[in-house]
């Protein structure tokens, strides 16, 4: 039997138990309304991590319409940065999750403690079920994270870090680290390492979310590349969704984001480009300030880049301040470095960013610029770099595609300098791990190539710090470090712009860019 085929017996024999579940729910909703004001006293009542038994209320049946930027690029998989998509919906959940303030808050884990200095003990919630009926339990946990730090390759948040998980009572999972790790809960907190019910795990390694995971809503359908469907879960541990579902539209161009916007085909677009943002009605377009950075990435590996002289060539060249006033027509921040200013301590800590090398000179220098269509200024600024960079002597080629026809390349090394677009806080919450995934030899991200002994070391003395105040110099004097070899020139931090037709309510604006669509996104009065 299948994973799917098992899936969809189990969700036969649980059909008339979750009716019993949700007529019983119904009869008690007073009750149970109590219940969730005591329990919002410590957590304001409105989130789910303050939320206790199972959905109360009654929701709508309208369905949000979703525009989204980037088509998943591995069928959704946990394992790969399309596990964002899962919770932006609001359809994975981790045992706990980083706040707006960059705080640890329970989710699907109500309490933990470290006992000593690689373990930690965490208490599952009771009375949680995945969407195909099954019962969250401390087996399952450790099922997720077993499969997780199986995976080939490895996702992203684990890269440095070992975790061995054993379910050390019905509702409780011991989790081990092969060494000290001060951001283990950070971890556990990134979209990827969502908790998913046995039945989503195949044999070849492919993780298949449709039914299998624990939020307000259940992914029902992926289409693709094209599309996506989510319905109201009912038989949700917290709060009911409000929403009878998502129907998300996976819309690379950003123009037509906007047009689907103001032409009433959906209710939320995400990413709005800053060209189309003064097209829309001023109550329909909300800034948002991201801990993204804009880079110009430059191949320290092979071609022309490899001589740090040219690289400090190109800094020279780069004028941000241009391309924040016309590209981005002031929506963004001219960039000093690679942490923005949506990480508070970043400029007060801020070293030498200046590359070491001596320009040299680079009449006649050919040199391959790549930049993909996913986000709209992305081109834009590729032609604005042309002219920058010819102007210094260069001779530019561009090559413009969407981001999942190039990938493979811009890891590979295959283009001399590349134009990217990064969240700085990306898995971790913590801009340390951001550097050690782009700027070093083992790096997952680093389209730089960059694979300095000296960053490396500083980044090597810096993961075991403890969140805090000397981890946060650890990382401007890595910043630092990367800066001064020149392998990449910070452009812009970029303000988002999204888009919202004012139809549905408490949308969630995330820095983090982890939430959007949750049981608390309502229609509009």
């Amino acid at each position: 039997m299948t994973p799917h085929d098992l899936r969809m017996a189990m969700k036969g024999n649980t059909i008339m138990s979750k009716t019993l579940r949700r007529r019983v729910a119904a009869a008690v909703a007073l009750t149970a309304s109590a219940a969730l004001l005591l329990a919002g006293c410590a957590g304001g009542g409105a989130d789910p991590a303050s939320s206790e038994g199972g959905g109360s209320g009654e929701g709508s049946d309208q369905r949000i319409r979703l525009a989204m930027l980037q088509p998943p690029q591995s069928a959704l998989s946990p394992f790969s940065d399309d596990a964002s998509k899962l919770s932006r919906w609001s359809a994975g959940e981790g045992l706990v999750r980083l706040n707006e303030e960059l705080e640890i808050e329970p989710l699907l884990a109500t309490e933990w403690e470290q006992t000593d200095d690689l373990t930690w003990v965490f208490t599952i919630r009771e009375g949680v079920t995945f969407h195909d009926g099954s019962e969250l339990d401390a087996a399952a946990v450790q099922n997720t994270i077993e499969q997780a730090g199986a995976a080939e390759p490895a996702p992203r948040v684990l890269r440095g870090v070992t975790l061995d998980a054993e379910a050390t009572g019905d509702l409780e999972v011991t989790i081990t680290t092969d060494v000290p790790d001060p951001l283990l809960l950070n971890r556990l907190a990134s979209a990827q390492m969502s908790i998913f019910s046995e039945a989503a795990y195949a044999e070849d390694g492919t993780v298949d979310p449709v039914g299998t995971l624990t939020g307000p809503f259940e992914l029902i359908e992926l289409a693709g590349t094209t599309t996506a469907t989510l319905d109201r879960y009912e038989d949700y541990w917290g709060e009911t969704a409000q929403a009878a579902g998502i129907d998300v539209s996976f819309v690379p161009d950003g123009a037509a984001r906007a047009a689907a916007l103001r032409s009433g085909e959906a209710d939320v677009a995400e990413t709005v480009p800053v060209s189309q943002a003064g097209l829309l009605d001023e109550t329909m377009a909300f800034e948002v300030q991201q801990s993204r950075t804009t880079y110009l990435a430059l191949n320290t590996e092979s071609g022309p880049f490899t001589d740090p002289a040219l690289r400090a060539a190109a800094y020279a060249a780069i004028d941000p301040q241009v391309i924040v006033d016309t590209i981005y027509e002031g929506r963004a921040d001219v960039a000093e470095g690679l942490i923005g200013p949506a990480i508070p301590w970043a400029a007060d800590l801020r070293g030498d960013v200046e590359p070491t090398a001596e320009p040299a000179d680079v009449e006649g220098v050919e040199i391959v610029l790549a930049a993909y269509t996913d986000r709209a200024e992305l081109p834009e600024i590729a032609v604005r770099l042309e002219e920058q960079l010819e102007a210094a002597g260069f001779v530019v080629t561009q090559d413009v595609r969407e981001y999942i026809n190039m990938e493979d390349e811009l890891l590979s090394g295959g283009f001399d300098s590349a134009i990217i677009s990064r969240n700085v806080l990306l898995d971790t919450g913590d801009p340390l791990s951001f550097e050690a995934a782009d700027f070093t030899c083992e790096g997952g991200f680093n389209i730089t190539r960059l694979c300095d002994a000296g960053v490396d070391e500083l980044v090597a003395a810096g993961q075991p710090l403890p969140v805090g105040a000397d981890r946060q110099q650890a990382t401007m004097d890595i910043e630092a470090a990367i800066m001064q070899l020149g392998a990449a020139v910070p452009i812009a931090h970029d303000r988002v712009v999204q888009g919202e037709a004012g139809t549905w309510v408490d949308v969630v604006r995330d820095p983090l860019e982890r939430r959007l669509i949750t049981e608390f996104t309502r229609p509009a009065e």
